[in-house]
């Protein structure tokens, strides 16, 4: 195992635990599956250079030494039960750039793969379904869970990427399907496709009977 598979499970562990302590009103599906949160976390990880993630996990190892629980937080910030975790013009500047390069991402994912992409969540706010967190406030939560450090490290990632024009999205979503034993995004993206179809053809039936 090398140096980024070391880091990426030693922040799986620590996120897990700090996913499973927290505390809702109603019981989180989620919580259910480790195996599930570990997978989407991992593929998510994946697309990160070393750097980050290195100040990440020394973000969650001073979140544990100071007992606080970043995901606790992260839904505490998507929920505005709090007020925001930084206090920086440059780290906001940082967050809203992250936030619309991935967001471009998200609608080109969208646009190549809108079967796959269905199943995720609204892209922004005033799109949101009932008790549906929308993409961009569902990630500006989490960003806010990094340190200035963490997110600097991440803003290059996104921009050279950006840059040498990869989507990180579809880098993140290749891995993920994978994970579930598929061979491509687009083998992801017909399976979804002919399951849509077959549900419409069942409700139609249904009608029609």
């Amino acid at each position: 195992m090398g140096v980024r598979d070391e880091l990426i499970q030693e922040i799986l562990e620590k996120e897990l635990q700090m996913f499973l302590s927290v505390r809702a009103q109603e019981p989180v599906s989620c919580q259910q599956d480790p195996e599930g949160f570990r997978m989407t976390r991992a593929a998510q990880f994946s697309v990160w250079s070393e750097q980050t993630l290195a100040s990440y996990r020394e973000d969650l190892e001073k979140a544990v030494e100071q007992g606080q629980n970043l995901m606790t937080l992260k839904y505490a910030r998507m929920e505005d039960l709090i007020p925001k975790l930084h206090d920086d013009i440059l780290v906001d500047n940082l967050l809203d750039q992250i936030v619309a390069i991935q967001l471009a991402w998200q609608k080109e994912m969208m646009a190549k793969y809108p079967y796959l992409m269905k199943r995720g969540r609204p892209l922004e706010e005033g799109e949101e379904a009932l008790q549906t967190t929308s993409f961009v406030n569902y990630l500006r939560g989490e960003l806010e869970t990094y340190s200035a450090d963490t997110l600097a490290h991440l803003y290059r990632d996104v921009t050279e990427s950006l840059a040498n024009d990869r989507n990180l999205t579809q880098a993140i979503y290749e891995n993920m399907v994978k994970s579930h034993g598929y061979a491509s995004i687009e083998e992801a993206e017909k399976a979804a496709e002919l399951q849509t179809k077959g549900q419409r053809s069942k409700v139609e039936g249904q009608r029609g009977g």
